[in-house]
């Protein structure tokens, strides 16, 4: 079976779904994805391509190029996290004919079911398969002896004050060597840059520890393996939290109620150093 799955999203929605991408894996899987999570998407499938690139969204726009059309019927399985909520794209994708499935973008506000199951039980609608619910990304690096930091998130109040992460590092520096990491825009000077995600992982894997907000390269870091320090303010770690083998979580309604010492004795238990 040929199987297409068209995932939207940031880098930590990507990630959550990534046991359910698993168990919808078949003999042939093609991954439509944002544009940066296409790296990532290419160690779980045999081909990953952008979705801004594919021209999807002329299905509800002006009806689909014949080159798209051709393309979508080849597969014999479309499962789609994108337009679930467009009824135009679904009604458009239903009278083509096409063998689509939607599945809910996100879960609904007071589940209580973690993101990562919520989309592992879609996936099973369809697919039985046996999973442990957890995120995993490959990549193959050796785990060092330093702590890696991203001090930023997607908006202000998922992120912990950056004073108390440049407090935490200098604490942190008298037994282990700190990095610290940022995305492209934001401003942090002498932090190591990534434009490619699955660098960022491979460089990741190699911290002994990962100290981060409710952000995408948080996920990043529980699913290389890397034990991490979440810190959650106002979204719920109960349905957001990274899963991993060794994910700590420190909460608060908001964050500035999460103190220095509090994080830093979770950084030392996580790094198997208390």
């Amino acid at each position: 079976m040929k199987r297409l799955i068209i995932r939207p999203g940031a880098i930590g929605d990507f990630i959550v779904s990534i046991p359910a991408i698993e168990c919808l894996r078949t003999a042939y899987l093609e991954i439509w994805t944002a544009g940066r999570n296409v790296p990532l998407a290419r160690v779980l499938a045999q081909r990953a391509r952008s979705i801004a690139d594919t021209g999807l969204d002329l299905l509800e726009v002006s009806g689909p190029q014949p080159w798209l059309l051709d393309r979508l019927r080849q597969f014999d399985s479309i499962v789609s996290w994108y337009g679930a909520n467009r009824a135009e794209f679904r009604e458009a994708a239903t009278a083509l004919r096409l063998p689509m499935r939607f599945f809910p973008a996100l879960p609904s506000a007071g589940c209580g079911t973690h993101a990562v199951d919520f989309y592992l039980d879609q996936a099973r609608t369809l697919a039985a398969c046996a999973s442990d619910g957890i995120p995993r990304i490959p990549c193959g690096a050796v785990r060092g002896n330093g702590a890696a930091i991203h001090p930023f998130a997607g908006s202000a109040g998922k992120r912990w004050p950056l004073e108390r992460f440049e407090e935490l590092a200098q604490r942190l520096a008298h037994r282990l060597p700190v990095e610290w990491c940022a995305g492209p825009q934001d401003e942090l000077p002498g932090a190591r840059r990534f434009d490619d995600l699955h660098e960022l992982a491979r460089w990741l894997a190699g911290a002994r520890v990962y100290i981060g907000n409710d952000s995408g390269p948080t996920h990043l870091a529980a699913a290389v393996g890397t034990p991490v320090v979440a810190l959650f303010g106002p979204s719920d770690p109960a349905v957001w939290a990274p899963r991993g083998p060794r994910v700590m979580v420190a909460a608060a309604p908001t964050l500035d109620a999460i103190e220095v010492t509090e994080v830093e004795n979770l950084v030392w238990d996580a790094a198997g150093m208390l």
